[in-house]
């Protein structure tokens, strides 16, 4: 009988190379791009909490580490730092609708869903974040950051019409979804 060949375990060769690196080595080595792709997928809209949402994905991203490898960090960062840029921009909606209800502040324009109940929003918001990424940065610079379609195909690289499409598709998509269709 031939001997058996060792062969490294499974997770080693699935971990690329990163399993002995510690959130400190992929805070120094991927920080600084988290904070330029921050810019420049949200623009002006996260300049002032930019620093604070790249230590909050590392934060949340501790734990993760710990228990799995982490085969594209790049792409797991920004995604964890997505999504709390838009709860951040979910709160300060909530938060001016808020203070606008008790007489403390004005929103320049009422949005369509202020006055609708709050299961009509959150199907709303669920909808938003079931959008394609591409198609999600367009509608929420346009609809949250207030962004002409101009800047936004500025701020991509994109032309106009290729913002408007997106756009257009955008909407298609959350009306079909809060239908209850299949786009």
């Amino acid at each position: 009988m031939a001997p058996l060949k060792q062969t490294a375990p499974p997770t080693a060769a699935l971990e690329d190379g990163l399993a002995g690196e510690t959130i400190e080595q992929l805070y120094r080595n991927h920080s600084p791009w988290l904070r330029r792709a921050l810019h420049r997928r949200f623009g002006w809209a996260v300049i002032e909490i930019a620093e604070d949402l790249v230590q909050e994905t590392y934060l949340r991203l501790a734990p993760r580490k710990a228990a799995v490898a982490i085969h594209r960090p790049r792409a797991l960062l920004m995604r964890i730092a997505s999504n709390l840029a838009l709860d951040h921009f979910r709160r300060l909606t909530i938060d001016a609708r808020a203070m606008e209800r008790a007489g403390l502040g004005r929103s320049p324009a009422p949005s369509p869903h202020q006055s609708a109940e709050p299961l009509a929003a959150l199907e709303l918001s669920e909808a938003i974040l079931g959008l394609p990424e591409p198609l999600r940065d367009v509608f929420v610079l346009s609809r949250f950051g207030g962004l002409t379609y101009e800047e936004i195909a500025d701020h991509f690289g994109l032309s106009v019409k290729t913002v408007e499409w997106r756009m257009s598709r955008a909407l298609a998509l959350c009306a079909a979804r809060l239908k209850g269709e299949k786009a």
